[in-house]
């Protein structure tokens, strides 16, 4: 699924237009009666008051549309329109006569005299902004926004909560509606899925509105949000006749005193994914640990206490390396020394970042196509603080350029940065917020790319799976008792899950309720 820019999102609305010869009115009644559709079936007719607040442009028409369809199905409804603008759409014209002809003459806001009076159990219907608003919420309209997030009434925000904006961040936090729920047009908004707007953006889910597909695709998006439909487009089935070697042999380095256990879960990944021979270049005193912990797994062996000669023996088709390497002298010596000599494909995790990090010149001798895979901390040594997250996002991408490399950043909605495009991650939940579970991601991209996967298919196929298996566990075990172990163990129904076409259980991103 694409992510587009509100520019592409309006270009797609007249493209759409054109090719189906179809009116504005219309696709804006189809849209509406989507969102009409989706209150209907969860409140069944329920008594309750409904308070629709109504900007003036096309938002506010979907919202007027919506009004009128739920007080022909015999809703309580109260409709009210923000006069923050003397300029209306004809579409909003339209439908406010409409809406006059089934009985409802909408109140109009003009000032902050008192706002209407709403219990915690309304429901509250957001459709003043919509995707295009380029400039904050000023004036009545702010203080009408800070009123309805005191009332603990839920709010349903109509594609976008208002005073978000689409393309940039908030300038100002109190001019924004803070939604319970979302319900979005043809695909989310990329400020759904950045942590600084987490306040305003609970949970969403996506209407199709039958945008056209043809004309998105020609638009070449470089922003994806990356489902199970994605994922199964990517797999690579086995046959018959296949043997462990073509499945590849990963290499995983790391380890220090004390710290064996990141290379083991790194390694049982790499085996659990399916990497047909799996290697471990450790210090001596993490051999009886690794030999007990993963029979399966070969192992050699550097110094007593840390890694630092890197002389392995083994010729794997990739090498994944960080996971409780340490940062010691002797061991980034020893690593800077390996990036000059290495050719093999590289999955780079934690320490051998930070050690990166302190010595910028070492990107120069990454292969191509290296992958990268920092949590926000180690990213932040890599380019820099940021202002925001999407001077975050335009920081790594100019990394990933630079050094052409693929980047993972690890969060609520992991991204894969590729050069220009960026592909975030649906599955996944705070579960995977727990240590070693991204010694366990490292493990399960390099035994991808061991079996012949891109770099990038490789590290978005980590990145889903990793996260489906916190999606499915979490049914078992709750947040708090799932470790990076449990991972590996609810890993192999997060892949049987990419060929159930059954319904999915619903996610963070969808809810259904509204109480």
């Amino acid at each position: 699924m694409f992510i587009l820019s509100s520019n592409q999102f309006s270009l797609a609305d007249k493209a759409t237009i054109k090719t189906k010869k179809i009116s504005s009115l219309d696709l804006m009644e189809h849209a509406a009666t989507l969102c009409f559709q989706w209150i209907h079936k969860r409140l069944e007719g329920q008594p309750i008051k409904i308070h629709l607040f109504c900007g003036v442009g096309n938002n506010g028409g979907d919202g007027l549309v919506i009004a009128r369809l739920l007080k022909i199905h015999g809703y309580q409804v109260f409709c009210y329109v923000v006069n923050f603008s003397d300029k209306r759409t004809d579409e909003f014209l339209t439908n406010y006569a409409n809406l006059k002809e089934v009985g409802i003459w909408p109140s109009v806001i003009n000032n902050e005299d008192p706002f209407p009076l709403i219990d915690k159990d309304d429901l509250i219907i957001d459709a003043i902004f919509g995707n295009g608003l380029s400039r904050k919420p000023a004036g009545f309209t702010k203080k009408l926004i800070q009123y309805l997030n005191t009332t603990n009434a839920f709010i349903l925000s109509i594609d976008i909560p208002s005073g978000l904006f689409g393309d940039k961040s908030v300038n100002d936090k109190n001019s924004v509606i803070k939604s319970n729920h979302i319900l979005t047009f043809q695909g989310p908004k990329l400020a759904f899925l950045l942590a600084e707007n987490k306040e305003y953006v609970q949970t969403w889910e996506v209407l199709d509105i039958g945008l056209d597909a043809d004309f998105i695709n020609s638009l070449n998006p470089t922003i994806h949000f990356i489902q199970k439909e994605d994922i199964l487009s990517m797999y690579k089935p086995r046959n018959k006749w296949d043997h462990k070697g073509t499945f590849g042999h990963s290499l995983i380095i790391g380890g220090s005193f004390g710290k064996i256990g990141a290379v083991v879960l790194a390694s049982k990944a790499a085996l659990k994914i399916g990497s047909g021979l799996v290697s471990a270049y450790i210090p001596k005193c993490g051999y009886e640990i690794m030999q007990i912990s993963l029979p399966e797994a070969m192992v050699e062996v550097d110094d007593d206490q840390e890694v630092h000669y890197f002389n392995f023996k083994t010729k794997p088709n990739v090498i994944g390396i960080g996971p409780g390497l340490g940062t010691s002298e002797k061991t980034s010596i020893g690593f800077a020394n390996f990036l000059l000599d290495n050719k093999t494909p590289l999955v780079i995790d934690a320490d051998a970042l930070n050690i990166m990090a302190q010595h910028k010149t070492l990107f120069d001798s990454l292969p191509e196509k290296s992958v990268i895979t920092p949590h926000p901390k180690e990213l932040e040594r890599l380019i820099g603080a940021w202002e925001n997250d999407y001077d975050k996002l335009e920081k790594t991408k100019e990394l990933s350029i630079a050094k052409n490399c693929i980047i993972v950043i690890k969060g609520a909605h992991t991204v894969i940065i590729d050069g220009s495009n960026f592909y975030f991650n649906s599955s996944g939940n705070p579960a995977l917020a727990t240590a070693g579970s991204g010694d366990v991601l490292t493990g399960l991209i390099t035994g991808c790319i061991a079996q012949g996967y891109s770099a990038l298919n490789a590290a978005i196929l980590g990145v889903y799976l990793h996260g489906k298996t916190a999606d499915i566990g979490v049914t078992h075990l709750g947040y708090e008792s799932f470790i990076a172990s449990s991972i590996l163990d609810f890993l192999s129904d997060a892949i049987l899950d990419l060929f159930n076409t059954e319904d999915p259980p619903k996610t963070n991103t969808e809810t259904e309720s509204m109480k």
